[in-house]
């Protein structure tokens, strides 16, 4: 077994090499992780008695690494008497050394006590003490209550305990958790009594408004409260009165009351702010509540699972409940009330009709911002990207935002105040920093200026993205109908008081008003500016902002003053007329809607090939600028995923000054509607831009349906059937139209791939042999392909099963409207998408409704193509009168049924008690929880107000409401991600594991041999959506999985799997991780990275394990080539690659956009430059294009997994960008194609692999041409125009760089979009640069090869082209 540690951060690390931890032995040794209990025990040990045995103290964090952990048990622990582990978090935060401590004193026979490092009992933890639970339990209180006395008689009890002395040291004496701290005074706590007697003391001065501050009171205890005084006087310099609060744990029910009374006095002015430097959440993460809960699972959709329950009440935890002394206070610790009644606690978090009681911050109903006191020191976070430790990710961002917490930054970290000799340890305290202070206070001060202003005196910036920087694509929102949304909003304000003047009153209108003036699009720069800053103001600003970032912008961006427009426009590449620079948007009144500006790859396309890390230009600092000082704005309001703002360089988190997010925004109050089921992006913005999220719905999904053609081959297949039965002579007849059918709709290129992935054999290998034939050709005789078919050669149930694939395949059936429920036909549809998947509490409403029919299939899994049962036929005949032949026909008929169900549900027409029982827990489900759920979409628009009077905004967990996770309803929450330290999931290692299995079974019945080496492109939102399905199916292909500790369930360890259980060979995996994963989860990189290195280690054949030779052999090939052996070694087994420190994408946008290329080499230049840089556990980030190129040159598989149907490949850049850029990179290098592959991992239970053409060709079959969608995003206006523009390049793009489109796709494309009379006057009418754009993208697919079409339709197209112009021209 190979231990890996999840808590990564260290305040003394050293990257590059492994520092010892020496200390001489002592009788007793103290074990922690924090720094309180360090400085506490310094203070403690000058007031011990003479003759009190030795003591060590050392700090976990540098007792990280296996060697370093190894080295200090040989040379102190063997020696100790006695060992006590104070450990917060459970034994996952440092499971190897536990381990260790164990082996240790079962060897030496010393005393060992473990005790939590909080105030939650943590009975698997404490099971590891060797004393008795009751002593355990009573010095756990000592510590539990703090300060220096308690410390002492901690001591002194463990020395009676252990060395059998007669100190008799008083029980724990009972320390206030909460109280006020007297920050003005100066005052320290040196000991209980002062603790006791200081804690109540008064603040006056309230007449200024007044901001509340939370910290911990073992800081307070110890003494360690200079940051807490350099906040306060930071917050009094800007005319805020400081309510700095000391608490113990804040999930105290009572500890919430006091904390209330403090900052909510019954006679005086309540709080307007708060600020909070406490970690963890209050709020309950979703996966504590999963934890306790039964329900439905996949496994076994019909009972409901308690077991998870049961170990609460088992082993060594019923002993402790039996011996566990009560607290101090009435009814015990909150630990103590949970063992005496487990039950009633998982009761009380199981979902309610009833909504559960306000916690604390819904009571303040103030902003909370996250104030974080970094573990690391200063040095290392002024040199890392990273900005944070894992360990300070999970602790003081990700668990926090659970509870709606708005991110800032780091203002203080850890530094050495002093060596104790009598220890041998350093005592360490916090160190604050003053600009970081500074910018806290000052995002506080206006905060509380938002919401002390009266609406109609509030000034309110609504951003809109735009990428690719044309007039077609303004107000970029996934999902979103943005400009519709911002009417909405606008109406919202105007409601609430705000002074909207002249609004538009369609989102068309709004479109054509900001098409009035200049945008980004570089034909507007000769329209109207509305508004402007001068150059001259501009350069004053500019040379405010820090050295490095000037320097940074000048070298990019030229920084000599303009003697004139034409030489500014020269020097500094900027549109200026007059000196003036244009701020793109529109005024109305106190608000403003404005077009955020473009990165600056537009305006110099080489770019794109090497500045990642690019910095943004003078305009857009110009552009922020002026909206703080000229527009001064109270808040800005980023309008849909996503801008890019949030994608500027700088650190992942913690940003420092130098970090572009901030000095474009600067401390300003900003609110960003967000699509739900993104987390990771909205988490982004959140981490980097202090942003509070509205999340919003998804789109309303629907069932594609079949339609032309389509439509006409479901009813000759009907037809095929029928003849079947009741008259066989007319087959051939039936069969010769079905077989010139598909043909005429390209079809048989479909199906042949069907063919290849069922019989083995591939289109690459058939294509290698010769000319490619079609389909039908090579399984049925026919010659010149004219001849009828007999009827038992045609693949009937495969065509079938196809047509009925693309028929339930699920789409969007136009955009969501913020703030907007859908209705009619797109509610119910969206109510049966929603509920289709199981989840805790029904088991998937088409599941029910087969289990009640007693049809003996799972219409979540079973193969559409399959034949019906005769049982089966006959009870769906019985029950409907419809005939079915196969599975999918079956499945259509249990869809059309639940659509029924559920549209006489919401028009109340539906006695539910007539239907059997699984029917009735969906149909039950669905009226009382997720029909008023979807009925609250309200709430978005709600929330967005509410924040913008600086109030609270509730926290929601976020998701995919179509994969089983209809929790994240009703949206119009502050969404929060996930626990990163649980990270793979055992739900996610399940589905990971399958996917592999897939993945490989279908690899090897094509190729007849197992795979070798294969790409996977990870993402940082699908991991948080999923709970890490992708580094889990990375992992299970290597044959390593994951172990998961105790009831946290965090990931503690990895084993590697014999080749006996695995059964097959390994497959050595690369990744391409997002520059959001590498920031979000650089716990998961080590981890991935360890297996990496152990699988390499392992002694097994090359062909069971080609990862260790690939390493061996270019470890000597590195060595060759000049490297040190370790070099060598360490190149050798790069296996994890991603864009450069705190840059993001894959670099192929800009490129394409641009049309910027040539040829293959130029989009694997891009995309290889780009993505080189190597991460490990020893490397953050190292350029390594010749280990990169490497496994480029070895790779056999790219493979890009989607994990959810609520959108799809062609409907954003991301995918083409990261899958297409890996696969013409390897094309690039190798001359050939990988082999493509795409995971559908949409239905958990059933992952899919597929070849990439063949999604591709669903996609496009299903949505792309498909009359449903376009008329759903035709009831859009200009935001539709810009979906299906979006399309036609996405799919271009996609061919570009993975060579995966057919030619009828880009014919069906033109026919549908430009060459249909309805739909081209649409587009034409309410977005004629989609219309241009559309035309002269096509034309560029033929241009470059990539599509084979006649003279005729490419000279149509430019007609089309340039009646575009003439429609834009008139605007």
């Amino acid at each position: 077994m190979h231990r890996i540690n999840t808590t990564l951060g260290d305040w003394n690390s050293q990257a590059d090499g492994v520092a010892l931890f020496a200390q001489t032995p002592a009788p007793l040794v103290f074990l922690t992780a924090a720094d309180t209990d360090i400085q506490t025990l310094a203070a403690a040990v000058t007031k011990l008695p003479m003759g009190f045995p030795a003591f060590r103290v050392a700090n976990l964090l540098q007792l990280q690494q296996q060697i370093v952990i190894d080295t200090y048990a040989e040379d102190v622990l063997e020696k100790a008497q006695v060992i006590i582990l104070r450990l917060l978090g459970g034994r996952s935060y440092w499971s190897y050394g536990l381990e260790v401590v164990r082996e240790t004193v079962q060897r030496t026979g010393a005393a060992l006590i473990v005790i939590p490092g909080d105030d939650a009992i943590d009975p698997d933890l404490i099971a590891h003490s060797t004393v008795p639970l009751a002593a355990g339990n009573q010095l756990w209180r000592y510590f539990l209550e703090g300060g220096v006395e308690n410390a002492i008689d901690a001591l002194l009890f463990t020395s009676d305990l252990c060395f059998h002395t007669t100190y008799n040291p008083q029980p724990p004496q009972v320390v206030p958790r909460v109280g006020l701290y007297a920050w003005e005074s100066g005052k320290r706590a040196e000991g209980a009594e002062e603790a006791i007697t200081n804690y109540q003391l008064p603040i006056t001065n309230y007449q200024l408004p007044k901001i509340g501050i939370l910290f911990y009171r073992a800081h307070y205890l110890a003494g360690n409260t200079k940051v807490i005084d350099d906040l306060c006087q930071t917050l009094a310099a800007k005319n805020l009165t400081p309510v700095p609060v000391f608490v113990s744990s804040l999930r105290d029910p009572e500890v919430q009351a006091d904390v209330l009374s403090y900052f909510q006095p019954q006679d005086e002015a309540a709080i307007q702010f708060l600020l909070n430097t406490t970690s963890f959440s209050l709020t309950r993460l979703e996966s504590e509540v999963r934890n306790c809960r039964g329900g439905f699972s996949e496994d076994n959709y019909q009972t409901t699972n308690s077991s998870a329950i049961e170990p609460v009440r088992t082993g060594v935890k019923e002993e402790f409940q039996s011996k566990i002394t009560p607290h101090a206070s009435t009814g015990g610790t909150p630990a103590t009330q949970w063992l005496q009644n487990p039950k009633s606690k998982i009761d009380s978090l199981a979902p309610s009709p009833q909504p559960p009681a306000p916690h604390l911050w819904q009571q303040l109903d103030v902003p909370i911002l996250q104030v974080i006191l970094s573990s690391s020191p200063l040095p290392a976070w002024e040199a890392s990207f990273q900005g944070l430790s894992p360990r300070d990710i999970g602790m003081n961002v990700a668990l926090p935002e659970v509870d709606g917490r708005i991110i800032s930054r780091a203002v203080s970290f850890k530094a050495v105040q002093s060596w104790n000799s009598v220890l041998e340890t350093n005592v360490v305290v916090y160190e604050s920093v003053r600009d970081r202070l500074e910018f806290v206070a000052e995002l506080t001060q206006r905060w509380v200026r938002l919401r002390s202003r009266p609406p109609k005196a509030r000034k309110i910036a609504l951003i809109l993205a735009n990428y690719p920087n044309r007039d077609g694509r303004l107000a970029n929102g996934v999902g979103l109908d943005t400009p519709a949304s911002c009417i909405e909003i606008l109406q919202a304000l105007q409601q609430a008081g705000y002074q909207v003047e002249n609004p538009p009153q369609t989102g068309d209108e709004l479109i054509q008003r900001l098409t009035s003036g200049a945008t980004n699009d570089p034909d507007s720069q000769w329209r109207s500016h509305p508004q402007q800053l001068s150059w001259q103001e501009y350069q004053q600003y500019f040379a405010t902002l820090p050295e490095a970032v000037q320097q940074g912008i000048a070298s990019r961006w030229g920084n000599e003053r303009a003697e004139g427009a034409e030489e500014a426009t020269t020097n500094y590449q900027l549109p200026i007329t007059n000196y003036q620079l244009p701020i793109p948007g529109i005024q109305l009144g106190n608000i403003f809607v404005g077009i955020q500006p473009a990165r600056g790859y537009d305006r110099d396309p080489a770019l794109n090939y090497h500045a990642p890390d690019l910095e943004p230009p003078h305009t857009y600092l110009a552009f922020y600028y002026w909206i703080r000082h000229h527009f001064d704005a109270d808040a800005v309001v980023h309008v849909g995923k996503h801008g890019n703002l949030e994608w500027l360089p700088g650190k992942s988190v913690a940003l420092s000054s130098q970090c572009y997010p901030e000095v474009a925004l600067g401390a300003m109050p900003h609110l960003y509607p967000f699509i739900v089921n993104d987390p990771g992006e909205g988490s982004q913005a959140k981490r980097r831009a202090q942003a509070v999220i509205i999340d919003h719905l998804t789109p309303p999904m629907t069932r594609a349906e079949l339609y032309g053609g389509l439509q006409q081959l479901e009813a000759l297949v009907d037809e095929y059937y029928e003849a079947q039965s009741l008259d066989p002579s007319r087959l051939p007849a039936i069969t010769d139209r079905i077989w010139q059918l598909l043909k005429q709709e390209n079809l048989d290129l479909e199906l042949e791939r069907e063919s290849a992935k069922r019989t083995g054999g591939t289109e690459e290998a058939e294509e290698a042999e010769g000319a490619k034939i079609p389909f039908v050709s090579r399984q049925l005789p026919i010659t010149n392909y004219q001849l009828p078919i007999t009827n038992y050669q045609l693949p009937i149930n495969q065509l079938d099963g196809y047509l009925c694939e693309l028929k339930e395949a699920q789409i969007r059936d136009g955009l969501h409207v913020f703030g907007q429920c859908p209705q009619g036909q797109q509610l119910r549809d969206l109510i049966v998408a929603i509920a289709r998947q199981p989840n805790a509490y029904q088991p998937g409403i088409t599941r029910a409704i087969a289990q009640a029919w007693g049809l003996d299939f799972d219409p979540l899994t079973a193969d559409f193509s399959t034949q019906l049962s005769t049982t089966n036929a006959q009870i769906i005949s019985a029950k409907t009168q419809k005939s079915c032949h196969t599975i999918g026909d079956a499945i259509e008929v249990l869809e059309q049924h639940a659509a029924e169900l559920v549209e006489q549900l919401i028009s109340d027409q539906l006695p539910i008690t007539h239907y059997l029982l699984p029917i009735t827990n969906s149909l039950n489900w669905i009226r009382d929880r997720l029909l008023p759920a979807l009925e609250q979409t309200q709430q978005e628009i709600t929330n967005l107000i509410r924040g913008l009077d600086g109030r609270y905004v509730p926290s929601g967990a976020s998701g995919a409401p179509t994969r089983g996770r209809p929790e994240v309803l009703p949206t119009g929450k502050n969404f929060y991600s996930v626990d990163i330290r649980a990270i793979p999931t055992e739900t996610a290692w399940d589905i990971g594991r399958k996917a592999a299995e897939a993945l490989i079974e279908r690899y090897t019945q094509e190729r007849g041999e197992y795979p070798q080496t294969l790409g996977l492109s990870i993402w940082g939102t699908s991991t948080m959506r999923t709970g890490g399905d992708d580094i889990a199916e990375a992992l299970a292909l290597l044959g390593v999985r994951p172990v998961w500790d105790g009831i946290s369930r965090r990931v503690v360890d990895f084993e590697i799997l014999p080749m006996s259980v695995l059964a097959r060979p390994r497959v050595d995996v690369t990744l391409r991780i997002s520059g959001f994963f590498r920031d979000a989860f650089p716990n998961l990189i080590d981890l991935f990275d360890s297996a990496v290195v152990a699988v390499s280690q392992l002694d097994e054949p090359p062909a069971q394990n080609p990862l260790a030779a690939k390493a061996k052999q270019e470890t000597q090939f590195w060595q060759s080539a000049g490297l040190t052996p370790e070099q060598a070694q360490e190149r050798s087994l790069y296996r994890v690659f991603g864009s450069k420190p705190g840059a993001y994408g894959a670099g192929l946008q800009g490129l394409i956009e641009a049309q910027n290329w040539t040829d293959d080499r130029d989009l694997a230049r891009a995309y290889i430059n780009w993505s080189c840089y190597a991460y490990s556990r020893n490397s953050e980030g190292r350029a390594a294009p010749e280990a990169f190129e490497q496994r480029l040159a070895q790779m056999q598989i790219v493979l890009h997994n989607q994990d959810n149907r609520e959108h799809d490949l062609l409907d954003s850049d991301d995918y083409y960008q990261f899958q297409g850029g890996l696969t013409v990179a390897v094309r690039a290098i190798q001359g050939k194609n990988p082999q493509t592959y795409f995971g559908d991992n949409s239905i958990p239970a059933n992952p899919r692999i597929r070849d990439l053409k063949a999604e591709i060709a669903r996609v496009y079959r299903s949505r792309v041409i498909n009359p449903k969608w376009i008329a759903g995003v035709m009831r859009h206006g200009y935001k539709g125009a810009f979906e299906m523009a979006a399309t036609v390049d996405y799919l271009f793009a996609y061919d570009a760089t993975a060579n995966c489109v057919e030619d009828y796709m880009y014919q069906g494309i033109a026919a549908a979009y430009l060459f249909d009379p309805a739909v081209q006057e649409f587009v034409q009418q309410k977005n004629p640069w989609a219309l241009r754009d559309m035309a002269e993208r096509l034309i560029e697919a033929q241009q470059r090869g990539l599509w084979q079409v006649t003279p005729e339709v490419i000279d149509k197209l430019r007609a089309i082209a340039h009646q575009a112009e003439g429609a834009i021209e008139e605007k």
